[in-house]
């Protein structure tokens, strides 16, 4: 069982910053792959980036450049840091973890990112 919790959201300006965090907790062995998806209103849920435990990373092509994705394993926690904020980047956003040992998904409950001036 893992147990994801995301903090960091809130309410930012055009071109402002946020900083997202998720920490795992429960049983954390072999969790391999951690990223953070995001979902606006009327949307599909999209993948914003993607990180491995071996710190490999992978970006959707919309915020290469402003966001940047990392992992603390010692800590059990991935970040977020996203950097001049649009207001198309306005969605709910989830952090996800896959356990490899266990061959399962699990999902954070979402923190709002609003973006508007």
């Amino acid at each position: 069982q893992v147990q994801l919790v995301e903090t960091g959201g809130g309410l930012v300006q055009p071109g402002g910053s946020l900083r997202l965090s998720c920490a795992a907790s429960g049983i954390i062995f072999s969790i391999n792959i951690m990223g953070w998806y995001r979902q606006a209103p009327g949307k599909q849920r999209e993948l914003v980036a993607a990180i491995t435990k071996s710190e490999s990373t992978n970006y959707a092509d919309s915020v290469k450049g402003r966001f940047t994705i990392s992992r603390d394993n010692a800590k059990n926690t991935v970040y977020l840091q996203m950097n001049s904020l649009k207001p198309e980047d306005t969605a709910v956003y989830y952090c996800h973890a896959y356990q490899t040992a266990y061959h399962r998904d699990y999902w954070g409950q979402g923190t709002q990112v609003t973006v508007s001036s």
